[in-house]
């Protein structure tokens, strides 16, 4: 890479890593945050009128009463998804006519926008809009994805996704902690709205990161490669988000029919994969709330713990992996996540969630790079946008499906049965991957 492409490159890390931090600030105060809303609001709430539906169901099945917000947090978790899901491939389309440097600045304005509704949401009903808004923008991480796409080439790219994952490391590693202080701090100072805290230094940090692209990112998709529409009118927007059509790679052209293959194959090992992955790990807060009785400091500690792992072996080992081995370490990371589920579903005591924790962690940061790794490598480079547009989607899909499912049967079934039967459910990813040709 020039010196031109290495600072875009750059300039993309430190833009994810701003939102990322704004991002995972929230993860550990899930639990904390629905309580809160369920004790500040009154009968008339959007919080109680979804209560009153969920006990009469809770009596159906003789749910406990004590994991209801498990359900609120799965469909609100859920919902950002189908929300990203929406709108990742549609602004991948967008950016292939604009560019990227256009769109990006729309999603980052709306992320900034997100987080101020959340500072201001003194109910339920308005946190809900706050994290509708916040998943609708969410375009921002699969145009990093298609601007490191274009200033790369097959043999640097994956050097530098492995950057993205060290993002995620990084965000994983303190954001979590820094939503956990404050909070920590907020409660401590019995000011009620303990969360206005978190919510005003994630709003600081995305309107630094909108700040940042608006000054110093270059645009990487020249006038001469971009499409000239969008298919065709809606017919070529609902290419984009029908999930049959997602699941075909329908909305891209120009592929050879192994390429087409192999783009459909790995999708689809990346949706059951995520389907799973996703549901699990959002319910893994949950779980160490009402099973270990952890505070949100602790689950920001967890989360630290997470991060850690992860920077450690992106920084070092990953992003040093060679192209003709990434698929190999994709398939051993996916096998490993397996153990990680099983330990964490029958973990009883510390060190056996401890032991499942690591996997996953360690899991993650192999799968997480290398199938990003692998799908940039397939296409011509005017469709990267297109294409990891749909691919991001994909995994948008199966996060809006994940959290509620999970959530549902941690809910009915408990969390062991939840976390034995998806671990056997993950047997299925890396056996999908094997089939694929090299390429």
């Amino acid at each position: 890479m020039n010196k031109t492409k290495d600072n875009t490159v750059q300039v993309v890390f430190i833009s994810l890593l701003l939102d990322l931090l704004a991002f995972t600030m929230i993860l550990p105060l899930f639990p904390a945050l629905l309580d809160y809303y369920k004790e500040i609001e009154d009968d008339r709430g959007m919080y109680y009128k979804i209560l009153h539906h969920i006990q009469r169901a809770r009596q159906f099945i003789d749910a406990p009463d004590r994991v209801n917000t498990v359900l609120y947090g799965g469909f609100l978790g859920s919902m950002y998804s189908f929300l990203q899901f929406l709108s990742s491939p549609i602004v991948g389309a967008l950016s292939d006519m604009y560019g990227r440097k256009p769109m990006m600045i729309v999603c980052l304005t709306g992320i900034a926008l997100s987080y101020l509704l959340w500072a201001l949401s003194c109910n339920f009903t308005i946190f809900v809009l706050a994290r509708f808004v916040g998943g609708i923008c969410k375009g921002n991480i699969n145009l990093s994805m298609a601007i490191i796409s274009d200033v790369t080439s097959s043999k640097s790219r994956g050097r530098a996704m492995a950057l993205v994952g060290i993002a995620f490391s990084i965000g994983f590693v303190a954001g979590p902690m820094i939503g956990a202080f404050f909070a920590w701090l907020s409660s401590n100072n019995r000011q009620g709205a303990w969360y206005i805290m978190p919510a005003v230094f994630a709003l600081l940090l995305a309107g630094s990161d909108l700040g940042f692209v608006i000054c110093n990112l270059k645009e990487s998709l020249p006038t001469n490669c971009r499409t000239k529409s969008l298919a065709s009118g809606l017919s070529g927007i609902l290419t984009y988000i029908n999930p049959i059509d997602l699941f075909q790679f329908n909305g891209v052209s120009g592929l050879s029919s192994q390429e087409k293959k192999n783009l459909r194959t790995l999708g689809s090992a990346y949706f059951v994969y995520l389907f799973v992955y996703s549901g699990l790990e959002f319910t893994l807060t949950f779980l160490t709330h009402y099973l270990f009785d952890f505070t949100s400091m602790q689950q920001g500690w967890m989360f630290l713990g997470i991060g850690l792992v992860m920077a450690v072996l992106q920084g070092t080992w990953v992003r040093t992996i060679p192209s003709d081995k990434t698929k190999s370490v994709a398939e051993l990371g996916l096998w490993l996540i397996i153990p990680a589920f099983v330990c964490v579903g029958l973990a009883n005591e510390i060190l056996m969630l401890s032991l499942g924790v690591l996997l996953f962690a360690i899991s993650t940061a192999m799968v997480v790079t290398c199938m990003m790794t692998l799908v940039t490598r397939i296409g011509p480079d005017y469709q990267k946008g297109a294409i990891t547009g749909v691919f991001r989607s994909l995994g948008a899909l199966a996060r809006a499906c994940g959290p509620v499912v999970a959530s549902l049967a941690f809910w009915c079934i408990g969390s062991r049965a939840t976390y034995l039967t998806g671990a056997v459910c993950l047997i299925l990813p890396p056996i999908i991957l094997r089939t694929i040709k090299l390429f």
